[in-house]
């Protein structure tokens, strides 16, 4: 098919323009997030993902012919065949992989497996972006997508700041924002995995300690500005979390002598009581969190994501 020579037009100028300018091209990213998914689809180099619809053909067997969703596993369940793994494949490879194992039950199968929707990932932005909480990306979405999909970088000042990484396995991987997004390092945009987490780094780190009913205790860097609820979320609280919110205690110090402050977090969310109910932190601050002694009235989780996109940060 002939490709319109305005299409190549703007294919080139948008090149040109990334590479020439890539902090501006950063920002302009955002509307790639919302472009229609067909557009990754359409490439015959485009890899399977969890999420995706399937446009399966089997020539001659119409009750063969439907539309199926890959699981979280990359496999899908597929009549006669049962489950088949395409993830990470192309459309081409899948197409193969359904033939060979139709075989058994059709003589010469000619199957054809076409991309009709990308599926979604969730994943949470943290830290100095201007707008973090969380986001529903394409499921092949990378770093700079999530940057992209939380407003782009908040202030910085000099070189951008490092971004890290949280895969849902636990894997961590610090990246630089500045080799990535102004040299062009395309090697460091890191692809993203359902119910990752990205936590860009502000421009003044400061280390607290979260104890307590938390996925992970220990020490954790934040930025100035960053509230109760950004230490929490990286100190993490899974679905079946404990964790009473209604009960937290923060202890900082005040001439030189301890003191004890007692949040209810849900009271930010539920009242916007922002600078009692998720305060911000300080230098050294210790957070702890205690075990729930009754059911909670939200998902801790839920409530750290929605305090996360709300809270004003200072």
């Amino acid at each position: 098919m002939k490709v319109p020579t305005i299409l190549v037009f703007l294919t080139t100028l948008t090149l040109v323009t990334t590479s020439m300018f890539p902090a501006q091209a950063q920002n302009a990213a955002s509307s790639s997030v919302s472009a229609p998914a067909q557009t990754a689809a359409s490439n015959a180099a485009y890899r399977i993902n969890p999420g995706d619809q399937l446009n399966v053909q089997v020539f001659g067997e119409p009750t063969l012919s439907q539309t199926v969703t890959v699981l979280d596993d990359g496999t899908v369940d597929y009549p006669l065949i049962g489950r088949v793994r395409i993830g990470d494949k192309t459309p081409a490879q899948a197409s193969d992989t359904i033939k060979e194992a139709l075989l058994k039950y059709i003589r010469h199968p000619i199957v054809t497996v076409a991309v009709s929707q990308v599926g979604q990932d969730n994943i949470l932005v943290l830290g100095n972006v201007k707008t973090p909480g969380r986001y529903l990306v394409r499921s092949d979405a990378h770093l700079s997508d999530a940057v992209a999909a939380a407003g782009g970088l908040g202030p910085t000042n000099g070189d951008y700041p490092e971004a890290r990484v949280t895969q849902p396995d636990g894997r961590s991987e610090q990246v630089s924002l500045q080799q990535l997004l102004v040299n062009g390092k395309s090697a460091l945009n890191v692809p993203l995995a359902n119910n990752a987490i990205v936590y860009v780094e502000g421009p003044l780190p400061i280390q607290v300690e979260v104890l307590g009913a938390v996925d992970h205790p220990g020490y954790y860097t934040v930025h100035q500005g960053d509230r109760l609820s950004a230490a929490i979320a990286q100190a993490g609280t899974s679905a079946n979390s404990k964790a009473d919110l209604n009960h937290v205690f923060i202890t900082h110090q005040e001439n030189g002598k301890p003191v004890k402050q007692e949040v209810n977090m849900y009271n930010a969310l539920q009242k916007g009581e922002y600078q009692t109910s998720d305060p911000v932190l300080d230098k050294d601050d210790v957070v702890y969190v205690p075990i729930a002694k009754q059911p909670n009235l939200f998902n801790p989780l839920y409530l750290l994501e929605n305090l996360i996109g709300v809270a004003p940060r200072l």
